[in-house]
């Protein structure tokens, strides 16, 4: 592990001298086949569980210093370990290593008049830099997803996880060893001086993709101020629109689990919308559970009518991301209106229905514009690895190379090659 660095002369000579490393480990890795990947995989995973102790010995310190800095309770949940987070990581690892190999895979192969067979080949990015804060796991989730399909990475994580983040990455070093592949594949920025970020954001010779994962301050920074390609996403203010031919339990179950499984996550519904026609009936029911689990809710004039205790909701919660339990509630006249409030104020991230139309639902799939729409289940189910992608490297609610959950062939991308047999033009 390198050192911690003081000056802004020493960040700039530092961040360049790991670029050059990572794009030669990144040639190295794009010539490695999927045993030696997976080998990595395999022993990151089993080194995460030998040094268990010393992963949670190294989240205490960092607990310890966000507490006594003041940090709020979403914030201590997303940076805390646990002995089932930490045998979660090993298990993400061993997921990975499971899945197919994108990298070398040929698809569309068709032979055109002249002879020649022209299709794609899936390769490698190069060399991946993420940026993110608070959750220690990315560590382990990048670094693994990255290998896989064949990218070198930078991890430049937050500084009040410094001490997390340096124990999972030894034991991804460590894996890496085991299967003799370069060490310089995974490199975790050791500084956190805040000029290493301006520095990784601007080096478009040695990195090719930048993936933020953070709050929206960090992400519309780096959006201002990357010269790099980004795969991103800036808020999740998903919404559950209850339909007024949804099935009543089941538009109870979802908006509990949507709101309440956790509160922290991108993917955690902010805004209930529900048709006024069932309002009555399911609005007092969804309240009484969510009053038992303490959130507090904002709702419009409708629905605090209905909702003893609500607090009136101002314009600016319906375009709130609150990470927190907090809800906004609105009753709206049908699902025009439903998709007209989740197109104005969404963040083209997760949004699902509860009906049992079938019309409708084809209508809300079609019509709301977001990297993951959901019939009749909740928006916690909008993640990687309940999509079967194994762990992700983050959610993109962009529309060019990767939307939504971004998982092996989203660290990918193709280049067109021909097969001839002498032909000529």
């Amino acid at each position: 592990m390198n050192a911690p660095l003081d000056t802004a002369v020493d960040v700039k000579a530092y961040m360049h001298t790991m670029g050059r490393s990572a794009r030669a480990a990144a040639r190295a890795l794009a010539r490695s086949g999927t045993a030696a990947k997976d080998l990595a995989l395999m022993s990151m995973a089993a080194a995460i569980r030998a040094r268990s102790g010393e992963l949670l010995a190294a989240n205490r310190r960092d607990l310890e210093q966000a507490r006594a800095g003041g940090e709020d309770a979403a914030f201590i949940d997303r940076l805390a370990l646990d002995a089932n987070s930490v045998e979660a990581m090993a298990l993400g690892l061993e997921d990975i290593a499971a899945l197919p190999d994108p990298v070398g895979a040929i698809t569309g192969l068709q032979r055109r008049p002249s002879g020649i067979e022209v299709g794609r080949m899936r390769v490698p990015l190069g060399v991946i830099g993420i940026i993110y804060e608070s959750r220690p796991n990315v560590t382990a989730d990048a670094a693994g997803l990255c290998i896989k399909a064949g990218n070198a990475c930078i991890l430049r994580g937050g500084s009040e996880a410094l001490a997390s983040n340096q124990a999972i990455a030894q034991c991804v070093g460590a894996g890496l060893a085991a299967a003799g592949l370069p060490e310089s594949a995974v490199q975790l920025v050791q500084t956190t001086e805040r000029a290493a970020v301006g520095e990784l954001i601007s080096m478009p010779e040695y990195v090719d993709i930048i993936v933020p994962r953070g709050g929206k301050g960090l992400i519309e920074r780096l959006a201002r101020e990357s010269r790099i390609p980004m795969i991103k996403h800036l808020e999740g203010v998903c919404h559950v629109y209850i339909d007024d031919a949804a099935d009543p339990d089941m538009a109870v179950r979802i908006a509990d689990n949507a709101k309440t499984q956790r509160y922290g996550t991108c993917n955690t519904m902010e805004t209930l919308l529900v048709a006024a026609p069932v309002a009555a009936a399911v609005l007092p029911r969804i309240a009484a559970v969510y009053a038992a689990k303490g959130v507090e809710m904002r709702g419009d004039d409708a629905a605090c009518r209905l909702i003893p205790g609500a607090k009136p909701a101002s314009e600016d919660d319906w375009n709130a991301e609150y990470l927190a339990p907090i809800v906004a509630i609105r009753v709206v006249q049908g699902i025009d209106a439903a998709i007209e409030h989740i197109g104005k104020y969404g963040s083209q991230h997760t949004d699902a229905i509860v009906t049992q139309d079938e019309a409708r639902a084809g209508r809300f799939l079609r019509e709301v514009d977001s990297s993951s729409v959901l019939v009749n289940a909740s928006t916690r189910f909008a993640d990687g690895f309940e999509y079967g992608l194994g762990a992700e490297i983050g959610i993109s609610t962009d529309k060019l190379h990767a939307r939504g959950p971004v998982g092996l062939e989203g660290l990918t991308t193709q280049k067109f090659v021909v097969l001839g047999h002498g032909e000529v033009r």
